[in-house]
């Protein structure tokens, strides 16, 4: 497959909150050398890097780009979240756990599964900081070999400068 099949194929991108876009607890300054954001998001005070956000932004306007909430907030990501740090995914999709959280899978790898069927996209990116502590996740991602890019941020840092270009990348 060529960058042209590549960049006009869609591509699922699902993005968690806290320890992703929100960081737990972050010390000193963002990846790009500035200050954290502190915003209240309705439910709690989230930390945020404004460039993150920035970049989220420009890569939501992506035309291979289908932006997919799959986090524990569910829908109080794009109602409480997304105003509260200016980002522009209240249209996004909402993956939910119901009933998907109660087998030993994690459900986000049974909810993402699920949707990838509903929606037969071909190529994923997945961007949760949980990704390299389960292990079911990393050997589904493994066994999709090239279809699948999987980021697991520092979940101090949320995601970086460097993690978002590689998701530029991959979307060609």
């Amino acid at each position: 497959m060529d960058s042209m099949e590549r960049a006009v194929m869609p591509v699922s991108i699902y993005l968690d909150v806290d320890g992703v876009v929100n960081p737990f607890s972050p010390l000193g300054t963002t990846d790009w050398g500035g200050e954290w954001n502190i915003a209240d998001a309705g439910i709690l005070e989230v930390a945020f890097a404004p460039e993150v956000v920035a970049e989220l932004n420009s890569l939501a306007e992506h035309p291979a780009a289908r932006f997919v909430w799959l986090t524990t907030w569910e829908r109080l990501a794009p109602e409480f979240l997304c105003p509260a740090i200016g980002l522009n995914g209240q249209d996004w999709p909402v993956l939910s756990s119901q009933g998907w959280d109660e087998g030993p899978e994690w459900w986000k790898l049974v909810a993402l599964q699920k949707d990838l069927a509903a929606t037969g996209s071909q190529r994923v990116i997945w961007l949760d900081d949980q990704l390299s502590q389960e292990s079911d996740a990393r050997s589904w991602a493994e066994y999709q070999q090239d279809r699948v890019l999987c980021i697991s941020p520092d979940p101090r840092k949320g995601l970086s400068r460097g993690e978002l270009e590689a998701v530029r990348a991959y979307l060609g």
